[in-house]
């Protein structure tokens, strides 16, 4: 069976948009940092690139050597880019403008390594990934990254795991591709994704229960309980965004990531991974929420603005709303 592969999607989405050539040749050079990014990863114990770097990040967290790496790889394989005039990314305190890229029409969002302190243990990590047209003209501005996720064009992730997967959409169905390592190539093995109704798992780090205010305390306890509307959930937590939303998006369920009583603006970033993945989200069916609004509604009003996020199954995260108003 010969099967579609992610350069001839991304003709496709190509010509559903009208662009002139600038989306496709974007999503290849992610699909591109996708690749390298695998190899870094699986080679990264061998060659001494596991651990922290001894400095943090603009998010004040302890940076570790292959963040470092993810990030480089994706200003790398950017350069001289003339579609994209600036990158925001979680690594970067301020926007990168890209040489060559000055009058590009589009910027870019992105998470390099999202999940890199699974690295030590070997487990799953990610890259997710926002595409949005410019707001403004001539050099980019903030303004240009100051759009609800409802102005995406594309967006999605790649899930670094026992395969390499790269899922996405440019605003249609939701489609999976798993990279052939032989050759090099990802090829569509997941067509037109729907995340299901009335199964799966929730997912959430429970050991922020002391820090939750008694809505969430009592949301997350339902869920721990059972005895929800939604259904019998089993509890599942990878500790990378990446990693547990897909198994989200492929079995059905809910991820939370709540605010703190002390911090309610939550752990994840806006522009980074909520509004990426809330694209994807809502492409398959699914719902994204703040706990009080729709995620990609939310105009941010900073680079590395943080949302609390309820992700998944619609009815999931509709009964979590509900128990949290």
């Amino acid at each position: 069976m010969t099967r579609l592969t992610l350069s001839e999607q991304f003709f496709r989405d190509q010509a559903t948009h009208n662009a002139s050539g600038g989306l496709s040749t974007i999503l290849n050079r992610i699909s591109l940092a996708a690749r390298m990014l695998a190899s870094e990863i699986m080679r990264a114990g061998f060659v001494g690139k596991l651990g922290y770097t001894g400095t943090t990040n603009v998010q004040d967290e302890d940076v570790r050597a292959l963040d470092v790496i993810s990030d480089d790889v994706v200003r790398q394989v950017f350069a001289q880019m003339p579609f994209v005039a600036g990158i925001g990314s979680e690594e970067m305190e301020d926007i990168h403008v890209v040489p060559g890229g000055e009058n590009g029409n589009y910027v870019l969002t992105v998470d390099p390594l999202d999940g890199s302190g699974n690295v030590d243990v070997d487990g799953q990590m990610g890259t997710i990934f926002g595409i949005y047209r410019r707001a403004t003209t001539g050099p980019v501005q903030m303004a240009d990254f100051q759009q609800s996720g409802n102005r995406l064009v594309a967006a999605g992730y790649v899930l670094y795991g026992p395969s390499t997967m790269f899922v996405y959409t440019a605003g249609g169905p939701v489609h999976g591709f798993t990279l052939d390592r032989s050759i090099g190539t990802f090829f569509l093995t997941h067509p037109d994704l729907r995340i299901p109704e009335g199964s799966g798992n929730y997912s959430v780090n429970e050991a922020n229960e002391t820090k939750w205010d008694d809505k969430t305390r009592d949301m997350v306890r339902a869920f721990r309980m059972q005895d929800t509307r939604c259904g019998k959930r089993s509890a599942r937590y990878a500790g990378a965004l990446v990693g547990d939303f897909h198994r989200t998006l492929l079995k059905g369920g809910i991820y939370m990531y709540p605010g703190e009583a002390k911090k309610p603006e939550g752990k994840l970033r806006l522009l980074y991974e909520n509004a990426p993945l809330a694209f994807v989200c809502e492409r398959a069916g699914g719902m994204a929420t703040d706990g009080k609004q729709r995620i990609l509604d939310i105009v941010p009003s900073k680079l590395h603005q943080r949302t609390p996020l309820f992700i998944g199954s619609k009815g999931d995260v509709e009964e979590a709303m509900e128990r949290l108003r």
